[in-house]
């Protein structure tokens, strides 16, 4: 291949069709999940390969040959990699692939093949891919600033406006990057968007001017009657031909009232796709430096709501099991009552010295934590006038702690 000519993309349609490659090491592996992706039919000739190869041949996903490369191991291939690291062998297995007519990618001196991989990225049921004479570092870095364009919506990629109809989209901690691609896409795509107080701000100011945003905080009436218009606007913008996005912190699903709104959807015959976010109840311990299991230290992990206090009639925890526990124990929305909760546990066995990290505001600019134990909680908070949204946890792994970046 002259790499003075232009290169030729082109899409392969290799399912179902013989693809040899020659080698086992790293850059195999790379090239071989994605034949496999394809539905190629894979065969790896090498005396050696990587763990990760050889878990995809004992999977049945593609056939390891164990021996070193020779004359006619091509036959029958409509696509061949030479991905050895003796340039020798490269270069034996290019010359009998272009004998043969087929194609062949020469990983370790890609002029020197018939073939070049490009960077390739996948989005939505689409392939990216970037080829840039040889410059892999380059078209790498294209590939990738096209994917996430594509994914927060600079790029839009749809022929057809969204369908009417509701999104659950969990907007994960606070940090606008730490939303899924998903997420990030279809808040895009929307027509309107209700959002949540504890939802990501910043993105919401990257909507198009013509989106209508109803912020769902001020929203009037108490917190039951609340959630009836919430579900109602969701509802009433669908059913009016609109792609609604429900922009919620966190997850929908832990503590967020998620299900109540999937099931008002249903009930009106709206259709509504539900997009998992990032928890509170893990981001914030993580970004603090503070895993919430490690082993030897916790095997059992417990994430509570402390929106009514120990003895409620409304209370669903099991407040003697969680004291006798030795586990890790995160709380949310149980700053206010902070002190009833450490007591109750301490009466049921927890030891008072236990160790209780509470993170504020986590993965925004002004997140803070306070370490102390479940003694001094109380007063700790009280202290440093920690307010919500916080998150607690309790138990050994607070007082585990690594200098972490964001």
């Amino acid at each position: 291949m002259s790499a003075q000519h232009e290169q030729y993309l082109a899409g392969l349609d290799l399912s179902g069709r013989r693809v040899v490659v020659v080698g086992g090491g790293q850059v195999a592996q790379r090239r071989v999940a994605r034949l496999i992706a394809a539905g190629a039919d894979v065969e790896v000739v090498s005396p050696e390969v990587t763990p990760a190869v050889e878990g995809m041949a004992s999977a049945g996903e593609i056939t390891w040959t164990a021996r070193g490369y020779t004359g006619g191991d091509l036959d029958g291939a409509w696509y061949v990699i030479a991905a050895t690291d003796d340039p020798g062998v490269n270069a034996a297995v290019t010359a009998e692939a272009e004998r043969s007519r087929t194609f062949c990618v020469r990983a370790d001196d890609g002029a020197l093949g018939t073939a070049v991989t490009p960077a390739t990225g996948g989005f939505d049921g689409m392939t990216v891919g970037v080829l840039a004479r040889g410059a892999h570092r380059r078209s790498a870095a294209v590939r990738t600033a096209l994917v996430e364009a594509l994914a927060a919506g600079v790029v839009d990629d749809s022929a057809e406006p969204p369908q009417p109809g509701v999104a659950l989209v969990g907007g994960g901690p606070g940090d606008p990057e730490l939303i899924t691609v998903r997420g990030r896409r279809l808040l895009a795509r929307a027509d309107v968007v209700v959002a949540d107080r504890l939802g990501p701000r910043d993105l919401i100011d990257e909507l198009s001017p013509d989106v209508e945003v109803i912020d769902a905080s001020k929203i009037p009436y108490g917190r039951a009657m609340a959630q009836e218009k919430i579900n109602e606007l969701l509802v009433e913008h669908a059913r009016a031909g609109r792609f609604v996005v429900r922009l919620k912190g966190g997850d929908p699903f832990v503590y967020g009232r998620g299900f109540e709104e999937v099931q008002a959807c249903a009930a009106a015959g709206v259709p509504v796709t539900v997009v998992p976010g990032i928890t509170s109840a893990f981001a914030a311990p993580a970004v603090a430096g503070t895993p919430v299991s490690h082993r030897g230290v916790a095997h059992e992990i417990v994430v509570v709501s402390g929106h009514v206090a120990p003895g409620d009639p409304r209370s669903l925890t099991d407040w003697p099991a969680l004291g006798r526990m030795r586990g890790t124990i995160v709380l949310m929305m149980a700053v206010e009552r902070i002190g009833r909760f450490a007591d109750v546990l301490v009466e049921h066995g927890r030891d008072p010295r236990t160790p209780v990290l509470i993170v504020q505001d986590a993965t925004t600019r002004i997140q803070r934590s306070v370490r102390t134990t479940l003694a001094a909680a109380e007063q700790a908070a009280a202290e440093q006038e920690i307010s919500p949204p916080a998150i607690v946890v309790i138990g050994p792994v607070a007082g585990l702690e690594a200098p972490v970046g964001g």
